[in-house]
Formats: C-alpha cells, sequence, structure tokens
C-alpha cells in the first residue's frame, strides 16, 4: 500500500498515537482527532511532522461532532480510515455492573465506530481501506476464561456490527479490517502486558498495508494471523 492520507480517530496516546506516528514515519499524511482542547502527543507529532500531521477535535459519541468533522473533511479523500478509540471501565462481574456503565461501554467501544465508518465511508478511496480497533477479547471461541465482561461483550458487539456492514456494502470494493493489536502495555492492557507499543504497532501497520486493495472483511491480529470469531 503506497502512502496516502489516512484518518484515525483516537490518535491522542498509546495506541493510537503509536499508530499515526507509524504511518507519519512511512510517508503518508495524517488526520488524527483527541477529544477536547486539551494538548496531547498528537499536538507534539504534529508540530514536529512539517506539516504531514493534522489534529481535528473529535468525541465520536457525540453524533454532531461526527457531522461537523465530515463537513470539515469533505473535500477530502481517505486511503485510510481508522477508529481506535475505545474504553474500559474495570473488571467487574456484568451482573454488578451499573447500567449507565454498560451503556457507555457500548456506545463507546461498538455504536459509536459505526456512526464514524457510515459517516466517512463516501471519503475513503474505492480502494482505500477501512479498519477498527477490535481486540482478542471480542472473540468468542477464545473466551475461555471470562473476565472483562463488559469489555469483551462491547467488542464482540463491535465485531458482529462490522459483519453486518460488510454484508450490507457487498457490492463495495474497500478493504475491511478488526485489527487486535495484541497484549500491549495501555491503560487498556495493564502494566504487566508482554508486548510494547513499538513492538505492536509496526505490525498493525503492516498487516493493514499488507491487505489494502483486498476486498471484504478479515479478523486478523498484529501479525497478520486471522483471529477466531
Amino acid at each position: 500500500m503506497s502512502a496516502g492520507t489516512a484518518l484515525i480517530v483516537g490518535a491522542s496516546r498509546a495506541l493510537g498515537l503509536g499508530l499515526a506516528t507509524e504511518y507519519a514515519d512511512r510517508g503518508w499524511d495524517v488526520i488524527g482527532t483527541v477529544r477536547g482542547d486539551r494538548r496531547t502527543g498528537l499536538h507534539e507529532l504534529a508540530e514536529a511532522s512539517g506539516g504531514r500531521v493534522t489534529v481535528e477535535s473529535l468525541d465520536m459519541t457525540k453524533p454532531e461532532e461526527i457531522d461537523a468533522l465530515r463537513e470539515r473533511l469533505a473535500e477530502r479523500t481517505l486511503d485510510l480510515l481508522f477508529v481506535n478509540a475505545a474504553v474500559t471501565r474495570g473488571n467487574i462481574p456484568v451482573g454488578e455492573v451499573p447500567t449507565e456503565m454498560f451503556v457507555e461501554v457500548m456506545v463507546t467501544n461498538a455504536l459509536s465506530p459505526m456512526r464514524v465508518i457510515e459517516s466517512f465511508r463516501s471519503l475513503v478511496a474505492p480502494t482505500g481501506t477501512i479498519g477498527v480497533m477490535s481486540s482478542r477479547q471480542g472473540s468468542l471461541a477464545l473466551n475461555t476464561r471470562g473476565g472483562q465482561d463488559v469489555y469483551r461483550a462491547s467488542k464482540s458487539a463491535l465485531n458482529q456490527l462490522m459483519r453486518s456492514y460488510a454484508a450490507r456494502y457487498a457490492d463495495t470494493s474497500h478493504t475491511l479490517l478488526l485489527m487486535c493489536p495484541g497484549h500491549v502495555r495501555t491503560e487498556l492492557g495493564g502494566p504487566d502486558a508482554p508486548l510494547t507499543i513499538d513492538q505492536s504497532i509496526p505490525g498493525v501497520a503492516d498487516t493493514i498495508d499488507r491487505h489494502g486493495g483486498e476486498p471484504g472483511l478479515k479478523f486478523l491480529n498484529y501479525q497478520g494471523q486471522p483471529v477466531p470469531w
């Protein structure tokens, strides 16, 4: 996949910032989003990029902000649209999870990424790629230990919604990817995770680039291996 323009939603820190940095280093023009107007690592990356990286504000749980960003970028063509943003709220058995917490995680991790994709799909080049950051924890087949009930459920819901999206737009040529970055040392992954961002993200980018131009949906890990549904 040759260098182009990438929109990375949720690029202020951790995996999203790592992915923005990786694509900028590969010669891409990167549009990264952050929530609110606080200064983040993405701002520092943009300042050092010579104009290659730009920062946009987006809280993707707010449909009006999605619409506003879509309008601001209406004249752009995207070669990669990648939605990274997600939250977790701890390892709580589902029966003890407050309703508002369940709703927050589901809206952030499953509904909002799909709203972004539906809104921006027409800006993606015909042979471009639409990807979302999923997780091994979204796999039903691999859930043999339980735990992280709501986060798991939100990623499984995201996977299912992407399957429905792929079926609805089966006649398009977009590459659709659900990416599993591995167990990475981030706020979500915890301090004892075996992978660093620098070990995971180049593999994520390599996998995205390797499958560019291949229509249809795939669920893959950062090493390019299929993840069981």
